[in-house]
């Protein structure tokens, strides 16, 4: 049996297993030591995260298969809609979402709230939290959505994110004092789908120990391997690139041939609310002859501080502002240790669409990461002991395809076990020649000494990156690396509440 379809037959007997009862299902951990919290645990924290006489916000998703034109290329895929990213869905914090998916692909798929600490059977991972929503068969999440910030959505199922199922979900703050002019969001995207591969055949090739193109792999130890370098070009800042080479990157849905424009006046304040939804790739974003002021990394405000550029791992978000001058200015993604970038062009007066390969000189200089930020008093975790602490491994080579958390792959991996109400440490020991974005879900850490408060958090090879959370919404919850193609292949494992 192969370990895909083994993985596949483990998680629907444990979502056969499972005791919770709230709309969905939650599985027991593999080794029988953590098990889920009774429905009145995890009832009561959603009860806690209610807020009288706020909205119910409804929407609807139709995942299906769509046409989509990218602007340089038209490409059959999967999508929420008839554009990239899908809907924007925007609450404000205390309001309950209930957001119904009809699922009209050809699979089984789920939608996970990427960021949001909302209530366990809601967290959309199947064999975890839920059973799959079936082909032809719809599904309603129902949510208090606790905190405001800049968030997003995607299936939790297979590699079905670097397709084009992916949207945006803001949570507005009621005492925001909204001092800017204009809001942007700006969606970071890498694609290859409907090109002539699809992520499954790309999985697959990785798994057979090939490249994406089908070519031996050469046993590289993961630095970006062969064929995931796009080229001989290293990562200066991330110390290797991702595995896959991307034909096509895209902001907000469009490749640079015929980028998005933003325009408004010069002068003009603007917030950016910027969300990689990538699966394999980092972004080094700047906004030409402009510096940025970042204010919020994964929806909670941070020490403001003006950069450069900003590198953004795969399922970070980064809220900027920014005075615009008068002209036209090229907005650069650049695919980290990659050839090509995405673009959008801002505009504010007269002026040419900058080249495609267009290279502010912004991207050169200083570049902030989620580690290099600080917490403002208001969000940083309180002062207190430690109960718990957990060393996270990180592990694995593009040569086998394999990669681990303490050694095993998931479904095999041990829980990170942990009781209602600890403080709780976790050291992300980088073992591999990869970075790795690591995300928890229904939970956000504070980054240690200090550190601002994140949901997923880049860390460099042969590096540690120390994070503490709060053991405050029971459940099971998925714990993995946000490339897609690493979790796939094993980087996940649970923070599974004991009772």
């Amino acid at each position: 049996m192969s370990e895909i379809t083994r993985r596949r037959l483990l998680q629907g007997a444990a979502a056969l297993t499972g005791t919770l009862a709230l709309g969905g299902i939650s599985a027991c951990s593999r080794t029988g030591t953590a098990v889920t919290p009774t429905t009145d645990a995890v009832a009561a924290a959603e009860a806690a995260r209610r807020v009288p006489g706020r909205s119910v916000v409804t929407a609807r998703l139709t995942p299906r298969a769509v046409t989509l034109n990218l602007g340089g290329r038209v490409v059959q895929t999967w999508a929420y809609g008839d554009t990239v990213p899908g809907p924007l869905l925007r609450a404000t914090a205390g309001d309950l979402l209930r957001v119904t998916v009809d699922n009209q692909l050809p699979a089984e798929t789920s939608v996970h709230w990427h960021g949001i600490a909302l209530r366990n059977d809601m967290d959309g991972v199947p064999g975890i939290t839920q059973r799959p929503i079936r082909a032809g068969s719809r599904f309603e999440y129902a949510f208090t959505a606790p905190d405001p910030g800049t968030y997003f959505y995607h299936p939790h199922s297979g590699v079905q994110l670097d397709r084009g199922l992916y949207g945006v979900l803001i949570v507005d703050d009621p005492a925001e004092p909204g001092r800017y002019d204009e809001e942007w969001v700006v969606v970071l995207d890498d694609w290859l789908d409907g090109t002539g591969r699809t992520p499954d055949q790309v999985l697959s090739r990785l798994r057979g120990g090939q490249n994406e193109s089908g070519q031996n792999s050469g046993g590289m130890g993961g630095m970006g391997g062969m064929g995931g370098m796009g080229g001989e070009m290293q990562s200066d800042l991330l110390g290797g690139a991702g595995d896959i080479t991307y034909p096509h990157y895209l902001i907000n849905g469009k490749t640079p041939d015929t980028p998005v424009t933003l325009s408004t006046k010069p002068g003009a304040r603007v917030r950016i609310r910027i969300v990689n939804a990538g699966s394999d790739t980092a972004f080094r974003v700047a906004l030409g002859d402009h510096q940025m002021t970042v204010t919020h990394s994964d929806g909670f405000p941070v020490t403001p501080v003006k950069t450069d550029a900003v590198m953004i791992g795969m399922g970070e978000r980064y809220d900027v502002t920014v005075t615009l001058r008068d002209g036209v200015f090229p907005l650069v993604a650049s695919a980290e240790g990659k050839d090509g970038q995405g673009l959008a062009v801002v505009r504010t007066g007269s002026g040419s669409t900058p080249p495609v390969d267009v290279h502010p000189a912004q991207l050169d200089r200083r570049v902030l990461l989620g580690t290099d930020l600080t917490v403002v008093e208001q969000v940083a975790l309180a002062d207190r002991s430690l109960d718990r602490e957990h060393v996270v491994a990180l592990g694995g080579s593009m040569a086998r395809y394999r990669w681990t958390i303490n050694g095993k792959t998931f479904p095999d991996a041990d829980p990170l076990t942990v009781k209602q109400g600890e403080r709780v440490r976790l050291n992300f020991q980088n073992r591999s020649m990869m970075f790795h974005p690591m995300h928890l879900h229904g939970h956000t850490f504070g980054l240690h000494d200090g550190g601002v408060r994140k949901d997923t958090v880049i860390v460099r090879p042969r590096q540690t990156v120390t994070v503490d959370l709060d053991a405050d919404n029971p459940g099971q919850w998925a714990a993995h690396c946000h490339n897609i193609y690493h979790a796939e292949a094993g980087m996940m494992t649970t923070l599974s509440y004991e009772k």
